[in-house]
């Protein structure tokens, strides 16, 4: 019987010597991750699921489960997690001299260059049935496909996207700003996390998780707030104060605000990367998405070769695709990803 939980044990593979893109190395380079279900014996059942901007492996499990179709009984899923959020290396785990603010910028190939060796190099597997992901997890499954085209039979994305938007860029840099400005940063020499910087930080992220109509329905009751307030507070600020470190936030900020599949080596252009995906897709961005808008994920399908543009409805913003806490496992938006990732699986792979 599969467990689920944050108190689960998990696995580390190291890398022992793993050069980043930005030309640093880590020594060792350490990928936590969780497996769910068992690797049949030709190794073929394979799911890479990646983490999310300070998500853990544990957060992902909303869409893991029996008689869904990341259903463990059929499925090897994999979680691995992203460098930077305090699982896998980094800033707050790593010994001097690459600790804190000294850790190295990552980008989102060099998690999927951690994840390809943790997958061949630990379980054999040269076919993945499918890769997705939520928000920057979806940055990842499009980047898996541009980097391992002969591997990656499946992607689905869903609201996230392959190359960072200029808006997205900005609320991004607010959150940086936020962070570094406030009393007690010291420049990421902190000996106690800025806790004021940190609250100020979930307040800007409270104006874009979820979107206007969330808000102007006052959604938020339907995960157990009493008041405007009581959410922002007990969500947004309880979120980002749960054991998530400035610097870690910071890393993976970085990551995000140079997300671009672009930029992997023998490409010339975003639009270039993805005509080059041979992997069958269904992309799914959310309808009301402050991060994400539709708009921005159907100018990418319209570049690659095998996909199909579906719209998560509602009001639930990024949200849709986020598992959020206190939100009841039955809701539309989970059923609507999840008979998704079913039609993708039962589909033609596109390799």
């Amino acid at each position: 019987m599969t467990e689920f939980g944050r108190d689960v044990p998990y696995e580390v593979f190291e890398i022992p010597d793993f050069t980043l893109d930005c030309g640093r190395t880590l020594r060792p380079a350490r990928i936590a991750y969780r497996t769910y279900g068992e690797l049949n014996a030709d190794k073929s059942n394979a799911i890479v699921y990646p983490t999310w901007y300070s998500g853990r492996h544990w957060d992902n499990e909303w869409l893991i489960g029996d008689g869904m179709a990341l259903d463990p009984s059929r499925w090897f899923v994999i979680v691995p997690n992203m460098l930077g959020n305090g699982l896998s290396s980094s800033p707050s785990n790593t010994p001097a001299p690459h600790d804190g603010p000294r850790f190295p910028a990552i980008r989102v190939r060099d998690n999927v260059e951690a994840q390809y060796r943790l997958v061949t190099e630990r379980f054999g597997i040269t076919t993945l049935p499918l890769v997705l992901g939520w928000s920057m997890g979806a940055g990842q499954s499009y980047q898996w496909a541009v980097s391992h085209p002969e591997m990656v039979q499946r992607i689905l994305p869903f609201c996230g996207s392959p190359r960072t938007a200029p808006h997205n860029q900005v609320f991004l840099d607010s959150l940086r700003a936020a962070l570094t400005a406030s009393v007690g940063f010291d420049g990421g020499h902190y000996t106690t996390p800025p806790v004021q910087g940190l609250r100020a930080f979930a307040r800007i992220y409270a104006g874009w998780g979820f979107s206007q109509a969330f808000y102007r329905s006052e959604c938020w009751r339907e995960l157990g707030h009493t008041s405007l307030e009581d959410f922002v507070v007990d969500f947004w600020e309880g979120f980002f104060l749960d054991g998530r470190d400035p610097n870690n936030l910071l890393t993976m900020l970085d990551t995000w605000w140079n997300g671009d599949v672009g930029a992997t080596p023998g490409f010339s252009s975003t639009e270039q990367a993805l005509a080059s995906i041979r992997a069958r897709a269904i992309v799914m961005p959310a309808e009301k998405d402050l991060y994400f808008p539709p708009e921005d994920e159907a100018w990418a399908v319209s570049h690659m070769p095998n996909a199909e543009h579906r719209v998560i409805p509602g009001v639930w913003g990024h949200f849709a695709g986020g598992g959020a806490p206190g939100r009841p496992a039955d809701n539309a938006d989970t059923t609507f990803i999840d008979r998704a990732v079913g039609e993708l699986l039962a589909q033609p792979s596109g390799i």
